[in-house]
């Protein structure tokens, strides 16, 4: 595994997290507890910080950074800041936003500057979710750009949060194979 400190900041990680050896932190990156980071994600928080909360997981590929203040856009950084319980899922892009607890971000998919995602969302498999954009909760959204299918059934917003608990148990049993 790689943890990298940049520009003095150092990595923190809650109890009980998984990083997957293949994969890479760097810099202002805050992990909550039973986190897992799963093979070839990368966690970049060098001009910006990014906070991930508990018994999130964050699949192989998915790429999470965050954006810089700029004087020909907005003077201010912008930093990540991930809920409790979310599940990214492969190779997803996660820039510079805010989700909320029990999400499922599906597969490749890309959530851009400064969008806003509240909690109990399902995000589809390649959907786009657009700077600025916000996404209301207890809702299914698809497409490119994202757009509000429908509500979460009861079903559904169980399945966040077994999702989340499945990674935590399976995380787990990566952590007892290293002893």
């Amino acid at each position: 595994m790689s943890i990298r400190k940049f520009k003095n900041k150092q990595p923190k990680m809650g109890r009980h997290v998984y990083i997957d050896e293949a994969s890479i932190i760097i810099g202002d990156v805050v992990l909550g507890d039973d986190v897992s980071i799963w093979p070839t994600a990368v966690i970049r928080g060098d001009v910006s910080y990014i906070r991930i909360g508990d018994k999130t997981n964050v699949q192989d590929g998915s790429v999470l950074h965050v954006s810089h203040a700029n004087p020909h856009i907005e003077e201010k950084n912008h930093p990540l800041i991930i809920g409790q319980g979310v599940t990214i899922g492969h190779k997803a892009v996660v820039h510079a936003c805010t989700i909320g607890d029990y999400c499922l971000i599906g597969m490749a998919a890309v959530i851009m500057d400064d969008a806003i995602i509240d909690d109990y969302v399902i995000l589809g498999a390649g959907s786009l979710v657009l700077s600025g954009q916000k996404l209301e909760g207890g809702h299914l959204y698809l497409g490119s750009p994202a757009k509000k299918i429908r509500a979460l059934n009861e079903s559904e917003t169980e399945f966040l949060r077994y999702s989340s608990q499945h990674y935590v148990e399976l995380k787990n049993e990566y952590l007892a194979e290293q002893k």
